[in-house]
């Protein structure tokens, strides 16, 4: 989409962005929807261990049309290949790997951050919601790391980073980084540090279309 000044990244390039900021040898969760197609954009230079809830772990990017297996699916319900050394699990051991602290970094999709790092991303409220939070809340709670990829605001323009959640919480503190389509922000203790911008667009854009509070951090890479 274009603005005056500054073009907005697709779905598949902040998927893309977020994908160079996965270490090797890391062991990953992504969550259902948009942090899905992050399996589309990691570099094969690097070994990194997929994990879903249902109970598959090193499992690869979706295969070719025409090749899908139904009984190869991740916790979307998304097709999926399975890479050397990949392994099945009942969803049990899945989630005690979870909660276990083993998952070095989960990515999530969010409905709204908060400036502390609190997460909601299950439920608006709204009377035909998901009626229960699911794998998330183990997830944001026990990963070692949390990203979050959303849009930087909702189809109405409302800002999905907030100062306080108004939605209910998946996780508390949990938060370190987000990649939305404007911006990349580091959740720190001093507040959200905006770390990169869209070519074009200027902080103050940026801050007119948060919720909270932003630091300029663009310049201290």
């Amino acid at each position: 989409m274009n603005h005056t000044s500054y073009t907005v990244l697709t779905r598949d390039q902040i998927a893309e962005r977020a994908a160079q900021d996965i270490p090797d040898g890391a062991y990953v969760n992504l969550g259902i929807g948009l942090p899905t197609k992050i399996a589309k954009y990691l570099p094969d230079d690097k070994d990194v261990f997929l994990h879903s809830e249902n109970g598959l772990l090193a499992f690869g990017p979706p295969p070719a049309k025409g090749e899908e297996d139904p009984e190869l699916i991740n916790a979307g319900k998304e097709y999926v290949t399975m890479l050397d050394g990949g392994s099945f699990f009942h969803h049990g051991d899945s989630f005690a790997m979870m909660r276990g602290g083993h998952i070095d970094i989960c990515v999530l999709g969010a409905f709204q951050v908060a400036a502390n790092g609190d997460l909601a991303n299950w439920s608006t409220g709204a009377p035909d919601a998901i009626p229960a939070v699911g794998g998330a809340m183990d997830l944001a709670v026990g990963a070692k790391k949390v990203f979050v990829m959303t849009n930087h605001t909702t189809k109405t323009g409302d800002p999905k980073i907030v100062s306080k959640l108004t939605y209910p919480v998946t996780g508390k503190n949990c938060v370190d980084r987000i990649y939305t389509d404007l911006c990349v922000i580091d959740v720190t203790d001093k507040g959200l540090a905006v770390t990169e911008m869209v070519d074009g667009l200027s902080f103050a854009d940026l801050q007119a279309l948060t919720g909270a509070t932003l630091i300029d951090a663009t310049n201290s890479k």
